[in-house]
């Protein structure tokens, strides 16, 4: 089993069918049977848009959330093609992963 951890980048208030793209990110996983995922919110960070940070009032709802989920292969390809299809262009990141429980 190939396993890899799939990172998609959005901006914390987009919208896509009517929920945050976080959210829809995350049923979409979870209706395709991927076992489990997480959105974590960035304290700040910068990239083609500029810099954000979480202190700056003005702006608020711009910074990165990272949607991430330890899946085989398939699956990633399989998640990858679910946002294609919805028309959505989105940043996303595929590495390598083990997976393991310690003790």
């Amino acid at each position: 089993m190939t396993t890899v951890c799939l990172q998609v980048f959005v901006s914390e208030s987009s919208r896509h069918d009517g929920k945050l793209t976080y959210a829809w990110l995350l049923d979409t996983a979870q209706a395709l049977g991927i076992a489990g995922g997480s959105a974590f919110q960035a304290m700040a960070g910068f990239g083609r848009h500029g810099r954000h940070d979480a202190g700056f009032f003005e702006l608020a709802g711009e910074l990165p959330v990272v949607v991430e989920c330890f899946v085989e292969a398939e699956e990633a390809d399989r998640f990858l093609q679910a946002i294609r299809d919805a028309g959505l262009k989105l940043v996303y990141a595929r590495l390598p992963a083990e997976i393991g429980v310690t003790g």
